[in-house]
């Protein structure tokens, strides 16, 4: 696997997984259940991650050696951690920002 193929199924996945996890996690909240948002989005990381670098490999032909089954349990992870991290900071950042906003009309 090149670094650019990482890099491009990362972005790819990254954000499939982050669309992923918040919609299961409204779906839970609209049901009145329990979840753990990182154990949601270790599943969607796992699902979107895996098979979808299987998928490219299959699709690509790049072979099943060790070092791209090793780039393929890697990629589970970094989509699982950008997943986590993504759209979580993106509404702590809008929500700065409105309550800065916020402040400075009240002065």
């Amino acid at each position: 696997m090149t670094v650019t193929l990482f890099i491009s199924l990362f972005t790819l996945g990254a954000a499939a997984s982050s669309l992923l996890t918040e919609a299961v996690k409204k779906w839970y909240e609209n049901a009145s259940k329990d979840y753990s948002a990182n154990v949601v989005a270790l599943i969607d990381a796992i699902i979107v991650g895996g098979l979808g670098t299987a998928s490219s490999y299959m699709l690509l032909d790049i072979p099943w050696t060790v070092n791209n089954i090793i780039c393929l349990l890697l990629m589970i992870v970094v989509i699982w951690m950008g997943s986590m991290l993504g759209y979580d900071k993106v509404i702590q950042l809008l929500a700065q920002i409105k309550v800065k906003e916020d402040t400075k009309e009240n002065e």
